[in-house]
């Protein structure tokens, strides 16, 4: 049982109409973001209501963006309050530091870290209302709260129950105890067990709202045109033709272009298409993604910064009789979410309202306060369900929100700013590309026993706030994790990994399982390629190379043995495999594919064997497995994002390729008990695969 003192308890109860309203407090994580200007970061919080018609409102700290915290956190918490779980609601919670992430201190949500880091908060929030209702019901029978017990939202003396609704409003009233325990593993209800999404029928029906839904009778539409090279600025325009456009308002300028603002999303559309814009394009418009690549080659040759170094690899080296060299090379990658970027402003009275889908509502308050010109306290965002977020709504520099509130400024009335996804695609943030250059001497067992791995690519904290807190000696270590860090590396004797951030004018963002896209790629192909040089089978000398890693191990053979390796695969079939640590999660899987007369890759079948730690919701976790695995195939078999003379070649899925339907393949999810450490899940099974 885990105890929970009343330091770690905000003590207090408020009353709303709705009935009890419980808030958490927990201290800051070690180790989390350091102190920002002298401040510390806001203590996170997390909240639940319960109300007399008999409903458990939860509000989630986080935005739900398709991995499935709206249901995830509020089994957290209805598992302690022991409610019926079809009263269960689920809001998000405002922009504010009480909602603060409890590992970052900012409220945010991505690098998988919803489950793990709230599991305890949001379970106490439970208990603690709990230990309330149930104080209610011992005061108004007149009895000892110990003698009493709760159930499905009732609490129960003998024959006797109250229901929580009956009880929310007395239950305000009571002091919050002193400490509450939280049920063991054995005594969970709803932890662990498949549980349906909360949001489905909402999305099925159409009743759920995403930030591209938000309508009001005085909103009206912008769209942007924003240079066509990265970095370029607006030399003059002439928006006369624009103006003509029927239904077009207003045209006005703002830091990253033109905005056309108009009664609705056509008007706004042709009347950007009849902009005429002279711009001065920078020094971006030299850039070519073939020309990069090669000198991405030749940097890959110099010695960078030490990110890791144990011994003298190069001395290794010199000494090895069998050497493997190996390069591999990825791609820029757009985030492409399936729903385009929006976002609606109103400004006045001293206040800034923002309705958008992101993650990142404490940077985006915090930038629309500086251009809007009021106190963070005064920017309300209304969080709406995300189409997909991968990392690309949750920008350091809050692109397309602060773009929004220049947009409503300049115009002076309410506008929803609205991204096609040609601006996207063409003019948005993407996954870095990166070049490994790898050199392995070999032992006569055929174990590594030097190593020396060059990695070249963009940092993603680069000119960011976050450079100066976690960018160390000239090391970003997004850019080289899964590498540094890796199981295969522990056991070589010399070893050194060196990094080169060439600073360019693409801007560049997380993407799903952020280093770890290209690191396990680089990583798993290179032991592939160490197992063909020594004769050995694939998962056999993996096996021989995390003898001590028992989790990797049992990840590994738990993913073969459910893909059927080491029997023949059906006619004209080969089957692959991969194992990566990420996200306190390690996910292993295999490939079945061929190659048809094209020599284009079909995949057919992906079995997976997945150790998360504890799974709150299986079938979420089965989700984004399966999810994961179609994103990551859509990078390694069909995405890729190409520059020529500065500016982006594709614009939208006819040429920027994702998996269809027809392409995606079975995926057999095997989620492995586990008393680890709970990690996380929406973006680990990316690597892999990819």
């Amino acid at each position: 049982m885990t105890a929970v003192t009343r330091r770690e308890l905000l003590r207090k109860s408020l009353l709303s109409g709705a009935g009890l309203l419980v808030a958490f407090h927990v201290p800051r994580k070690a180790g989390a973001v350091p102190e920002s200007a002298g401040k510390p970061p806001p203590d996170p919080n997390a909240f639940v209501r319960v109300a007399p018609d008999e409903s458990v409102t939860v509000l989630l700290a986080h935005s739900e963006m398709g991995q499935g915290i709206w249901t995830g956190l509020a089994m957290l918490i209805a598992e302690e309050l022991d409610c019926d779980w079809s009263r269960i609601r689920v809001e998000h919670a405002p922009a504010a530091p009480v909602y603060a992430h409890p590992a970052f201190g900012m409220q945010m949500t991505g690098g998988s870290t919803t489950s793990w880091s709230e599991f305890e908060r949001y379970r106490t929030v439970g208990a603690m209302a709990r230990a309330m209702l149930v104080r209610a019901a011992a005061t108004q029978w007149k009895t000892d709260a110990k003698r009493l017990r709760t159930e499905n939202g009732f609490v129960l003396r003998g024959n006797d129950r109250l229901s929580y609704g009956q009880l929310a409003v007395a239950a305000q009233a009571q002091t919050p105890p002193k400490s509450v325990k939280l049920k063991d593993r054995k005594s969970w209800k709803i932890i662990g067990k498949p549980t349906r999404r909360l949001d489905t029928p909402e999305k099925i029906t159409g009743k759920a709202q995403f930030g591209m839904d938000v309508r009001m009778p005085d909103l009206r539409t912008a769209l942007v045109a924003r240079s066509p090279v990265f970095g370029g600025k607006v030399k003059s325009f002439d928006a006369s033709n624009a103006k003509s456009v029927k239904g077009v308002e207003q045209v006005v300028q703002v830091p990253s272009g033109v905005a056309v603002i108009a009664s609705n999303f056509w008007s706004a559309k042709l009347g950007r298409d009849a902009l005429v814009i002279d711009w001065d394009p920078g020094p971006g418009a030299n850039i070519d993604s073939a020309k990069l690549l090669e000198s991405y080659r030749a940097q890959a040759k110099t010695k960078g910064t030490v990110a890791a170094q144990q011994g003298d690899a190069e001395e290794a080296l010199s000494h090895s009789s069998k050497r493997v060299v190996a390069e591999y090379d990825v791609p820029y990658l757009a985030h492409a979410t399936m729903e385009p970027l929006n976002c609606a402003v109103r400004l006045g009275n001293g206040r800034c309202e923002i309705w958008t889908g992101t993650q990142f509502q404490t940077m985006d308050q915090m930038s629309a306060a500086r251009i809007a010109g009021v106190a963070p306290e005064n920017v309300s965002i209304h969080t709406q369900f995300l189409g997909g977020g991968f990392g690309r709504r949750a920008t350091p520099a809050s692109d397309f929100v602060s773009e929004a509130v220049h947009v409503a400024k300049a115009a002076g009335i309410p506008v929803k700013t609205v991204w096609t996804r040609e601006d996207d695609i063409r003019g948005g943030y993407y996954r870095p590309m990166f070049l490994h250059r790898i050199e392995v001497g070999l032992d006569d067992k055929g174990r590594p026993f030097a190593w020396k791995h060059t990695i070249v690519g963009q940092s993603i904290l680069a000119g960011t706030p976050f450079e100066q807190l976690m960018v160390k000696n000239g090391v970003d270590n997004v850019s080289v994790e899964g590498v540094v860090d890796s199981p295969y590396l522990e056991s070589v004797p010399a070893r050194v990994v060196t990094l080169h951030s060439p600073r360019l004018e693409v801007p560049v963002l997380w993407w799903r399982s952020v280093g770890n896209t290209h690191t396990a790629f680089a990583m798993e192909s290179l032991i592939d390629e160490l197992a063909w040089a020594t004769g050995r089978d694939a998962l056999e000398y993996r096996s021989a190379l995390l003898a001590e890693k028992p989790r990797h191990l049992r990840a590994l053979k738990t993913a073969a043995e459910k893909a059927g390796w080491g029997k023949a695969a059906p006619k004209g079939r080969a089957r692959g495999l991969a194992v990566h640590e990420s996200f306190g999660s390690i996910i292993a899987e295999v490939a079945e594919v061929s190659v048809d007369e094209h020599k284009e890759i079909h995949v057919h079948k992906v079995s997976c064997a997945v150790d998360c730690g504890t799974a709150i919701n299986p079938l979420g976790v089965e989700a984004q497995v399966q999810g994961a695995v179609a994103f990551g195939l859509s990078a390694v078999l069909q995405s890729e994002v190409t520059l020529k003379d500065g500016r982006v070649e594709q614009s939208n899925f006819h040429d920027y390729q994702v998996l269809r339907l027809p392409d995606m393949p079975e995926v057999a999810v095997q989620i492995i008990e586990s008393d680890a450490k709970m990690g996380g899940i929406g973006e680990p099974a990316t690597a892999p695969i990819s």
